[in-house]
């Protein structure tokens, strides 16, 4: 089975400090649909992991998130792509919780739910958090230049066998 994981914001859609707290602020970012239907016909079962600690601070609720990516879905749906599922935490970095993204719980149990090992699995974010996630399971961590991801490589310090590249249909190109 070949599989990718994919950040959500800053990787599909535009990012907003603010959070994203409904499907109207959803945005997607150009060519990252077409190109997670790209990765649908070459055979990718491709995965979300996303944080969503506006949940937590009380920005929005969970019937809201769902609507946000009801409108991701129809949106993908519309050039022929889908996304087969969708993991998120919704803590804010206080609660400590394993799920948060650098911890790599959702990432395991991602690997559970598919009954896979994530090595060498690619692994695609704008921010260190996703790329740290994805390195401490032996995931491929790849870093598109959308959303944070300027900034990101600006900084430093990321994962030794981070691979770069402008923007998810960079990447969708690049993969078998």
């Amino acid at each position: 089975m070949k599989l990718i994981i994919l950040d959500r914001d800053g990787v599909i859609n535009y990012d907003s400090d603010q959070f994203i707290k409904n499907p109207e602020e959803w945005r997607p970012l150009p060519g990252s649909l077409e190109a997670i239907a790209r990765l649908n016909q070459s055979g990718y079962r491709v995965v979300v992991a996303t944080n969503q600690s506006g949940i937590g601070r009380g920005l929005f609720d969970m019937p809201m998130l769902n609507a946000i990516h009801d409108r991701m879905h129809k949106a993908l749906a519309l050039v022929g792509g889908r996304i087969d599922a969708i993991f998120f935490c919704p803590h804010t970095n206080d609660a400590q919780c394993d799920c948060r993204k650098p911890k790599s719980g959702m990432l395991e149990e991602i690997a559970a739910r598919y009954g896979v090992s994530l090595v060498g699995v690619p692994a695609v974010g704008d921010s260190l958090r996703d790329l740290q996630a994805a390195a401490r399971l032996g995931a491929s961590p790849y870093l598109v230049l959308t959303g944070k991801g300027v900034k990101t490589q600006d900084a430093g310090g990321l994962p030794e066998d981070t691979l770069i590249f402008p923007d998810l249909a960079a990447v969708a190109a690049a993969l078998p």
